[in-house]
């Protein structure tokens, strides 16, 4: 996302409590950082070079935390390949939508893997948007933990300075489900947009940058009415995981799920200006550790033997609370819920975790799509995930 690429080339840098975290990316000084952060809202505008050299090195442009990889990686045994029809459909479909990695996993066990476009197993891809996935299991985490007693508590019990606010008696879960009722604008080419806005505006001293700007927004329509996509929510989101737990996001899910699961790579997550790890976008993982996020999932939350999330906490994260308007489809808490209760995790440019647990079915996808978003490939995209869903079903 542009802006909040840009702003997060003005970081400062945060000494974090985990040893299992630490410091990665870009220092800046401050005579560098306007022209960095310009350089930052040129991200939407790479040509192809440029997104396929970037993607899997963001970590050399921007600040951020890096989570070790765990000591007892998780194993991810091969499978029966998986066949799709004849000739090579997998490699059709990757070059033809500027797909880097494709991994297909059905009950642990790996179906089918491939790369491209000069990435590779041991690298690390940006995910974009499929942080909010992440983040939204956080709290989770820290609701199994309490940390939080509850999805249904007010925002601003965690949050203070939101009281007063547009988001003054908003519920968690409606930040979740980004239904709370607060206007938003979300349009990337809109330099006026708030996602373009808040992150570069400088805070007042002592207030996080989030928090300040998004408690300026006002009331549009009664809280649970109305979806509309904000990523200014989800990043609040990531400030109240931080608050209620006393860790950044990135050592909190180094203690949740990255060490206890069994991640084979480290993870690289941005911060922001103020050095907080940003909740809805920008962390960086190899395609097999984000196939194991989605692996996770159809585990329940259970990490390292224990119970990581509530008993039920993914039957609700997952279920299209929310309508986005498209008949059948939906968003739970930061997932995109679809008519096959499948659901999915995503980010522009083509990133995807897909998990369908009827089939045991993960698919895990990063992309370099030409364009951020655009219904031609999220349609291919959705036809070459029906293709996967046939052969399983063939038993091929």
């Amino acid at each position: 996302m542009r802006t909040l690429l840009g702003a997060a080339l003005a970081a400062g840098l945060l000494v974090l409590p985990a040893a299992a975290v630490a410091k990665d990316g870009v220092r800046l000084t401050p005579d560098k950082a306007a022209k960095l952060r310009n350089a930052g809202a040129e991200v939407l505008f790479w040509n192809q070079a440029e997104r396929d050299a970037n993607f899997p090195t963001m970590e050399r442009l921007f600040p951020g935390d890096t989570v070790a990889a765990s000591a007892h990686p998780r194993p991810l045994p091969d499978g029966t390949p998986l066949a799709l029809g004849p000739g090579d459909p997998a490699g059709a479909y990757m070059a033809a939508n500027n797909v880097a990695g494709l991994l297909v996993l059905q009950h642990g066990k790996v179906r089918l893997e491939r790369y491209a476009r000069g990435f590779s197993r041991t690298g690390r891809w940006t995910s974009f948007s499929v942080a909010k996935s992440l983040t939204s299991t956080l709290v989770g985490a820290a609701i199994a933990d309490g940390f939080i007693a509850s999805v249904d508590d007010p925002v601003s019990r965690y949050i203070p300075e939101l009281t007063g606010a547009g988001y003054d008696g908003v519920t968690i879960r409606q930040v979740l489900t980004m239904t709370s009722g607060v206007r938003w604008n979300e349009d990337y080419t809109d330099p006026k947009s708030d996602v373009a806005r808040m992150l570069t505006e400088p805070p007042p001293a002592g207030i996080d940058q989030t928090v300040a700007y998004m408690r300026t927004l006002p009331r549009e329509a009664e809280p649970g009415t109305k979806w509309v996509y904000k990523t200014g929510e989800t990043n609040l989101i990531g400030v109240l995981v931080a608050r209620a737990t006393g860790k950044s996001l990135a050592a909190y899910a180094a203690e949740k799920i990255w060490q206890p699961y069994g991640m084979e790579q480290p993870l690289f997550w941005m911060v922001d200006s103020g050095g907080g790890n940003i909740g809805g976008c920008c962390l960086s993982a190899s395609l097999r550790d984000y196939a194991r996020i989605g692996q996770f999932v159809l585990d329940g939350g259970v990490a390292g033997g224990r119970k990581v999330v509530p008993n039920g906490w993914f039957a609700a994260a997952t279920h299209g609370e929310a309508d986005t308007g498209a008949p059948g489809y939906g968003y739970g808490y930061q997932w995109w819920t679809n008519p096959d209760a499948s659901f999915d995790a995503r980010g522009i440019f083509g990133q995807m975790i897909h998990i369908d647990p009827a089939r045991g079915l993960v698919v895990a996808m990063v992309s370099a799509w030409p364009r951020a978003t655009d219904p031609a490939l999220s349609e291919a995209r959705r036809l070459f995930l029906a293709r996967i869903s046939a052969a399983l079903d063939a038993g091929r």
